[in-house]
């Protein structure tokens, strides 16, 4: 990655896939670098910040990799807003970064798992970029009574959303409202929900292919 990365904390840490071609696009993904060699494109740049290690109030205060603090699992639990906000603002250092490095914003897209998927879905609606889309793996968003709802759903980001049917931990329910308070918010045309039977809160090959047939068409060749 080209520029000087010290300048942007979760870049220094980060992992880096770099595309086999001239990269004219990027994607932020939070927490499954992993799973990235299924859905690897040739122009795309898969950039894969690691969450900090922080006390979190859900794990009896035990210190783990988080974006954020948890206080609980139901729509109505207190949230981290200062962490919420905190950890968007290093995702968005990224965007300007890549921005001055020659990928401009509306050929990001944010991703992420569960928290990293929330992370994702705050940033790109409190971003000042028009993005190229968001993909939100089993998760929700976060501080949703703070969004205003969207006279006449102007702002077209397109948002993939997917969530396992049998989630215990980020039950399906949630991921619904999530895509109901969307749809508030943004183009409903722009949301895509899509649910799978019998998964837990973790992913399978069939999301992974709604991934990347999302990133293709959002982030084609140029």
């Amino acid at each position: 990655m080209c520029g000087n990365n010290m300048s942007v904390p979760l870049l220094a840490e980060a992992v880096t896939v770099s595309g086999v071609e001239k990269e004219t696009a990027a994607v932020s993904t939070h927490g499954w670098a992993d799973t990235l060699s299924g859905i690897q494109l040739p122009h795309v740049k898969f950039i894969c910040p690691h969450a900090p290690q922080i006390p979190v109030t859900l794990n009896m205060k035990m210190v783990m990799p988080a974006w954020f603090d948890l206080m609980g699992l139901s729509p109505d639990s207190p949230e981290d807003e200062s962490g919420i906000k905190k950890a968007a603002e290093n995702i968005k250092a990224i965007i300007e970064h890549e921005a001055k490095n020659g990928i401009p914003p509306h050929r990001i897209i944010l991703g992420g798992f569960s928290q990293g998927g929330a992370l994702s879905l705050y940033t790109a609606l409190t971003s000042q970029h028009q993005l190229a889309g968001v993909v939100a793996l089993s998760c929700w968003l976060p501080l949703h009574k703070s969004f205003p709802s969207a006279s006449g759903g102007s702002k077209n980001l397109p948002i993939l959303q997917c969530h396992g049917q049998m989630d215990v931990m980020i039950p399906v329910q949630f991921g619904a409202m999530t895509a109901e308070r969307l749809k508030s918010m943004v183009n409903p045309q722009m949301i895509t929900f899509k649910t799978y039977p019998g998964l837990s809160h973790s992913s399978c090959p069939q999301e992974m292919a709604a991934v990347k047939e999302f990133i293709e068409k959002y982030l084609p060749r140029i």
